[in-house]
């Protein structure tokens, strides 16, 4: 049995949404409950052998009092951890000890909580592997969302472009791959990036030992710093949900969340 734990890494200071994980996101019922609850509900719905249980990481006494008013367990981290990644791995030294630490990024709260296992096993079975994440064959309704924000100027999702035996070869922040025009679906080729992450513990320690990457600092993507430093990442490839997994990036995203949180019925 694989034992693994999930950290839901959360900032207050974030350049694009300064106080994201406190956002509030009314449901189905029109109860507002915060982002960082709603993803921590996401994890917390995990059911799977091996699961140690979920924390919360942040460095933000205003989170860890809001995480610990739900129920939340808490590990306080450094203001210095640049990204989720490095969080991770500085929460890791408070938890029991683990094969496999799971990155539930705190602004993803529409996150298929079967995904969480499947990548622990995805990871286990690629022993060439440092780490694991996730990705979904867009929807048209994603991709109208990403191509949106890009017409807009606006720093939204992220796609996967992965080698035929599933190895990640880029991730972005643009569109990618590019798709010709005249192409009556152009989301078939286009896979969104989730924010999920499956690491083995040593993986992470060799992460935080590096300096932040060329590629990683220009898109603003922590995963790229294991692409560049040529420790293997695998991508779990999904076809799309029944509903699109929206995450909060920019405040123009609430509205897009908060209708699918009522068309599934979640409070």
């Amino acid at each position: 049995m694989i034992r693994f734990a999930i950290v839901i890494p959360a900032r207050f200071a974030s350049t694009r949404y300064p106080g994201k994980p406190l956002a509030m996101l009314r449901g189905g019922r029109g109860r507002a409950r915060s982002l960082i609850e709603r993803s921590w509900r996401a994890a917390m719905a995990v059911r799977a052998p091996g699961l140690a249980g979920v924390w919360v990481a942040t460095d933000d006494a205003r989170i860890a009092e809001a995480a610990r008013g739900f129920g939340a367990k808490v590990v306080m981290t450094s203001p210095s951890c640049r990204n989720g990644t490095e969080r991770c791995a500085e929460a890791m030294a408070q938890l029991p000890p683990v094969d496999v630490v799971v990155n539930l990024q705190g602004d993803a709260p529409l996150t298929p909580a079967g995904l969480i296992p499947d990548l622990v096993q995805a990871l286990a079975a690629r022993p060439d592997a440092a780490m694991a994440t996730a990705a979904f064959r867009a929807s048209a309704g994603a991709y109208a969302h990403l191509a949106g924000d890009a017409a807009a100027g606006r720093v939204g999702g992220t796609t996967a472009v992965c080698a035929q035996d599933g190895r990640a070869l880029y991730f972005s922040k643009r569109l990618l791959p590019f798709v010709p025009d005249g192409d009556g679906a152009p989301h078939r080729a286009v896979r969104l990036h989730l924010g999920l992450y499956a690491y083995r513990p040593e993986a992470l320690r060799w992460y935080a030992a590096q300096p932040v990457s060329p590629l990683e600092a220009l898109e603003g993507l922590e995963q790229l710093r294991f692409l560049e430093g040529d420790a293997p990442v695998i991508v779990q490839s999904h076809d799309a949900p029944e509903w699109d997994c929206v995450e909060l990036n920019n405040p123009e995203d609430v509205p897009a969340i908060e209708a699918i949180l009522a068309q599934r019925s979640m409070d």
